[in-house]
C-alpha cells in the first residue's frame, strides 16, 4: 500500500472507530480543525523509525498548537508483531525523555493486534487501541489537560470504551469496515 493509501486507511479508522464510536471524545475537534498531522514512515529498520520519531517529536514541539496539535506516526510494514511493537514503545518513550519533552508530549500506541496484558487476543476491549497499522500517537500534554478539564468524567472513558466495544462485538466491528 502506498503512503496515500496508508493515510486514507488511518483516516477511515479515525472517523469510523475513534470518532464514530466516540472512543476519544477529544478527537473530533482536532480532526475538524485539521490539526492532526499524518506521517508515514518507510524506514526499513527500527533505527530509521526512531529517527523519524525524533524528527516528529522536534516538529510537534516547535509547531504552533493551533496549526498542528497532534501527530500520528504510522509505519505500515515494520513491527507487525504486537509484542515487538510493545517492546519498541520503551525506546519511543525514552526518545521523549532524550528530547527533554517529558511532561510536554506523550505517546499513545495503536496496533492492529493490540492486546492489553491479561486479556485474550479476541477480547473486544483490545479494540480500543487497534488501528490499521502500527501507530505512534504523539500528543501534547497541555492539550490533554485542557480536554480533561472540559470533560469531567475523563477517568471513565476507558471503561466506557470497553463496554461500547463489547456491546458492538466482532460482527459490529467488522460491519464498520464494509464498503457501501
Amino acid at each position: 500500500m502506498n503512503e496515500d493509501g496508508v493515510i486514507a486507511a488511518t483516516r477511515e479508522w479515525l472517523q469510523k472507530a475513534v470518532i464514530g464510536l466516540n472512543l476519544c471524545p477529544f478527537a473530533k475537534a482536532v480532526v475538524l480543525k485539521d490539526q492532526v498531522r499524518f506521517v508515514v514512515s518507510t524506514a526499513p529498520h527500527l533505527d530509521g523509525l526512531l529517527e523519524d520519531l525524533d524528527c516528529e517529536l522536534d516538529f510537534l514541539a516547535a509547531a504552533d498548537p493551533e496549526a498542528i496539535d497532534t501527530t500520528l506516526l504510522i509505519h505500515p510494514t515494520l513491527l507487525p508483531d504486537f509484542l515487538d511493537f510493545n517492546d519498541f514503545m520503551q525506546l519511543a518513550e525514552a526518545a521523549v525523555g532524550e528530547h527533554g519533552l517529558e511532561g510536554v508530549i506523550q505517546i499513545a500506541s495503536f496496533h492492529p493486534a493490540f492486546q492489553f496484558e491479561g486479556t485474550a487476543p479476541d477480547d473486544m476491549g483490545n479494540y480500543t487501541n487497534r488501528a490499521p497499522f502500527p501507530t505512534l500517537h504523539l500528543l501534547r500534554e497541555a492539550s490533554i489537560e485542557r480536554a480533561v478539564a472540559a470533560f469531567p468524567e475523563a477517568a471513565t472513558i476507558y471503561e466506557r470504551n470497553i463496554e461500547t466495544l463489547r456491546a458492538l462485538g466482532p460482527a459490529g466491528w467488522q460491519a464498520l469496515w464494509r464498503k457501501p
